[in-house]
């Protein structure tokens, strides 16, 4: 698969929701011990233990915000999603004010037919993931490619930023 831009759109500024940090933890937390749980077969602990309401529909179908990385050097940072089976024209990077917006939509249609059965099923999963730009980051040249399933935005940083450091000389008082 050949590599594929996405474009950056770029917006005015909008509200940032403030985000519950305690919420956030619990559903990380929630969604590493399902993961592990699953790996071997196993319920998910929160259906074992009923901390979930019995009544919640659960499909094959889960589309968890994407893991990412974060990574800085010196002419700048690059994050990379992991989005198996999108396209370009399924995901969205905007930028807005000072955060970075990464939004996705996956639709999954099957249809199956055999002599005595016809199954067809559609599920649909979105995520969201915002991220505070620093600073130093030059937000005009800010970049999204897409290949083989792998998000990765580079945003370099300001020529100023990428200046080296300066060392002062550090001298006794007199």
């Amino acid at each position: 698969m050949a590599n594929t831009s996405v474009e950056v759109k770029k917006a005015g500024t909008a509200p940032v929701p403030v985000a519950d940090p305690w919420r956030s933890l619990r559903s990380e937390m929630d969604r590493l011990f399902d993961r592990f749980s699953g790996a071997f077969g196993m319920p998910s602990l929160r259906r074992m233990f009923d901390w979930e309401p019995a009544l919640r529909y659960e499909t094959s179908f889960t589309f968890a915000a994407p893991s990412v990385d974060v990574a800085e050097d010196d002419k700048g940072y690059k994050i990379t999603a992991e989005l198996p089976g999108l396209e370009d024209k399924d995901v969205e990077v905007t930028v807005t004010g000072d955060m970075l917006l990464l939004k996705g939509e996956k639709k999954e249609e099957t249809e199956k037919k055999g002599k005595n059965y016809y199954m067809s099923e559609r599920a649909y999963g979105s995520f969201q993931r915002s991220f505070a730009l620093p600073d130093n980051v030059d937000r005009d040249k800010i970049t999204a490619d897409l290949a083989k399933g792998v998000l990765t935005i580079t945003l370099p940083k300001t020529a100023e930023a990428q200046q080296p450091a300066k060392k002062i000389e550090v001298k006794p008082a007199a």
